[in-house]
């Protein structure tokens, strides 16, 4: 069941990345980023107010909102900055590394045992990324800044690495769901401040009615997608939930031959391969 979660984790981001390309050019990156968040704490709403009622420590208040608003506020935050300086392809391969850094900071504070298994599983799964983007990911954009948006970037999976380990302690002293729509009402609060920037509370939303149908598709998505994957992180190690991260880029680009008329190339079956290969390893028993 925890594989199962963060594969369907993983597969939401992806065909999220898809709808976020249908509605971008309607609104600003904080703006949509408040939208997704507002609704997919919505979507949590609801089943917190018939669940039994949990009493959290008023000390862990802090530490998850803290933890939701750097997943969810600096890391979109960051990722937005780096796309000045790169393109989206060469920023995705690099948050591919993601569940690496997962990896050594929870085998370094002994939150998880390192293994040969899947070490290369992780290891696999970035390669497959890097073959499903193609050159793309790797070309020379000729930017003279582009190591500030790379760092960005690699700061961004750094922020993700970070919550997924530290969410773990949290997660097996309260039920999922409070602790999702806690972290996720945090990121709210965060992102309010940044889209009042853009003027989100100065003018209605110019939404198209398709555009509309994106943003409560995203909101949703965010919702259930991050329920299931702090679901997932209560059951298994941070490790092996974040290596199905790895499914993103792959269904973004399947849907985007579906939806967008986009191509792939050979490139991207061998890049799915692998990402198959590393997702098996880093799940096998050791």
């Amino acid at each position: 069941m925890p594989m199962a979660a963060g594969a369907a984790s993983g597969i939401l981001v992806g065909s999220a990345m898809v709808a976020t390309r249908f509605v971008i050019d309607q609104t600003h990156p904080a703006s949509l980023a408040l939208w997704r968040y507002l609704i997919g704490f919505c979507c949590l709403l609801p089943p917190v107010l018939l669940s039994p009622r949990v009493r959290m420590e008023r000390r862990d208040l802090l530490p998850i909102g803290l933890l939701g608003i750097t997943q969810f506020g600096i890391l979109i935050a960051l990722l937005n900055y780096a796309l000045q300086f790169i393109p989206s392809a060469r920023a995705a391969l690099i948050f591919a590394t993601l569940p690496l850094l997962t990896m050594i900071l929870a085998s370094s504070l002994g939150r998880e045992h390192l293994t040969l298994a899947k070490t290369l599983g992780v290891f696999a799964t970035i390669i497959g990324v890097g073959f499903a983007l193609g050159e793309k990911a790797v070309q020379w954009g000729g930017g003279a800044h582009q190591w500030v948006g790379e760092l960005a970037v690699l700061a961004s999976a750094l922020c993700g690495a970070v919550c997924s380990v530290f969410y773990r302690p949290y997660l097996q002293k309260y039920p999922t769901l409070p602790v999702s729509a806690l972290a996720m009402l945090a990121s709210v609060g965060f992102l309010a401040v940044l889209a009042a920037g853009e003027g989100f509370f100065t003018s209605l939303p110019r939404f198209t009615p398709g555009g509309w149908f994106c943003v409560l598709f995203i909101g949703v998505n965010s919702g259930i997608g991050y329920y299931l994957w702090l679901w997932a992180l209560n059951h298994t190690t941070p490790t092996k939930v974040t290596v199905f991260l790895a499914l993103s880029p792959l269904t973004a680009a399947g849907l985007g031959v579906l939806f967008l008329a986009e191509m792939v190339s050979a490139m991207f079956f061998l890049g799915l391969g692998f990402v198959t290969l590393g997702l098996w390893l880093t799940q096998k028993r050791n």
